[in-house]
C-alpha cells in the first residue's frame, strides 16, 4: 500500500487515496489505519488543529431556490499554465450542475454555466455570485453595486425572473469556497491519472461525463426537503436571452458594425432593407451569432462562418437563404424571444415572481 502510494498516488490526500483503494485495488482495509500506516511511514503529515468554530449559514432547503456560481484559477492540467474552472452549485446539496474550464472567466462564460444548469434542470430563484465585473457594475471599488445599471449577465437574469444576489466578501462566498478546496485537490489528480495534460476540451469531457457525476455521489447532501423550486422551461424561451446583446443603427449598405466585423444583412420579405433601423446583435457562449428586428430574428451565423474582425469581407450565411437563394424568414420562437427586446419583462414561467 505504501509503495502504491509513493509511485503512484503521491500527493493524494488520505481520503482520497482511501476511495481509489477501494474503488481500484480491492482494498478491505479502514480509512483511519490507513492513514495511520501513512502517517507511520512520514508520507503524509498530520492534519494541523482546528481553530474556532464558525457557523455555517444554513442551506436553502429546496433544490433550485439558490445557486451559486464562481471560477478559481488553478493550473488544473499539469501541461498547461492556469486556466479558470468556471463552477454553478446548488446551495441546497452542494451538487455541481456545470463546471468547465476556460482561459479566463467572464460574461459567455457566465451565460455557458447558466444554459447548461436551465437546460439540465430548469430556471431557478436566485443566483449568489461575487462582484466581479461580468456579473455587476460596482460604482466605487469595494462599495455597494448598481443594480440600475445591470450588466449583461444582470439583464439576461432579470429577463428569466431570477434574482441576482452579490456577495460582498469570500466568507460570503462560503459554500463555493469550500468546493474549490475540494476540486483543487482532487481534479487535478484525476485528470493526471486518466492522461489528460495539455487538452481542455478533452478535460472539460472529462468533467462532463466523468468527474462531475462521481464528486456529486460522493459530496452531495441531501436536501432539507422534498420537492423541487426549479421550473421545466423549454429552451426557445431562454436561449436567445442567455448571449450578449447590443443595439446597433443598421449602416446604408445594410451591414451592421460589431466587435471588428461587418455583419451583413440579407434579403428578406419583411422589407426591402433595414437602413437606419435599430436592431439587435446577439453574441452567443458557443460563438453563434444572429441580428434581430425587434422579435424577429433576421440572420443567424453558426460558429465558424463569421469572418475575423477586421476583415473586409462582407459574409452572410448559407442558412439565410432559402431554396433557390431567396431569403428565408428566420422567426424567432413565440414567447421570451419577444421578451428579449424589452429587458423589463420578466419570462412567463418563473420562481421569483
Amino acid at each position: 500500500m505504501a509503495r502504491l502510494y509513493r509511485e503512484r498516488y503521491a500527493g493524494f490526500t488520505v481520503k482520497h487515496f482511501h476511495e481509489r483503494l477501494v474503488s481500484d485495488h480491492r482494498f478491505n482495509w479502514g480509512y483511519t489505519w490507513t492513514k495511520g500506516v501513512l502517517q507511520a511511514r512520514g508520507l503524509v503529515a498530520k492534519a494541523p488543529r482546528r481553530g474556532a468554530h464558525r457557523r455555517k449559514r444554513p442551506r436553502r432547503p429546496l433544490v433550485g431556490m439558490m445557486l451559486h456560481q464562481d471560477a478559481s484559477q488553478h493550473v488544473w492540467l499539469s501541461g498547461l499554465g492556469a486556466l479558470d474552472l468556471v463552477v454553478t452549485l446548488d446551495d441546497a446539496t452542494s451538487a455541481i450542475y456545470s463546471a468547465f474550464l476556460v482561459e479566463e472567466e467572464g460574461t459567455q462564460s457566465s451565460f455557458r454555466g447558466l444554459a447548461e444548469t436551465i437546460a439540465g434542470h430548469g430556471l431557478f430563484c436566485s443566483l449568489y455570485t461575487d462582484r466581479g465585473s461580468h456579473y455587476f457594475h460596482t460604482p466605487e471599488a469595494g462599495g455597494k453595486v448598481d443594480k440600475a445599471a445591470p450588466t449583461q449577465v444582470g439583464r439576461a437574469l432579470a429577463q428569466l425572473g431570477i434574482e441576482h444576489i452579490p456577495a460582498y466578501s469570500p466568507e460570503a462566498r462560503g459554500r463555493s469556497e469550500r468546493a474549490f478546496r475540494t476540486l483543487q485537490d482532487r481534479l487535478p489528480k484525476e485528470l493526471q491519472l486518466a492522461g489528460i495534460v495539455d487538452d481542455v476540451a478533452a478535460a472539460n469531457r472529462y468533467l462532463r461525463e466523468t468527474y462531475i457525476p462521481a464528486h456529486n455521489v460522493r459530496f452531495a447532501v441531501v436536501p432539507a426537503e422534498l420537492g423541487s423550486a426549479f421550473v421545466p422551461v423549454e429552451e426557445h424561451q431562454w436561449c436567445d436571452i442567455l448571449c450578449v446583446q447590443v443595439e446597433r443603427t443598421v449602416a446604408p449598405d445594410n451591414t451592421v458594425a460589431y466587435d471588428g466585423r461587418r455583419l451583413q444583412i440579407p434579403p428578406h420579405p419583411a422589407r426591402a432593407h433595414f437602413v437606419r433601423a435599430k436592431v439587435r446583435v446577439h453574441d452567443y457562449p458557443d460563438g453563434t451569432m444572429a441580428i434581430f428586428h425587434g422579435p424577429r430574428c433576421l440572420v443567424r451565423w453558426q460558429p465558424g462562418e463569421i469572418v475575423p474582425p477586421g476583415d473586409d469581407e462582407l459574409r452572410v450565411p448559407s442558412a439565410a437563404f432559402g431554396a433557390g437563394g431567396a431569403a428565408a424568414v428566420m422567426a424567432a420562437p413565440s414567447g421570451l424571444a419577444f421578451t428579449a427586446a424589452a429587458p423589463h419583462n420578466k419570462a412567463l414561467t418563473s420562481c421569483a415572481t
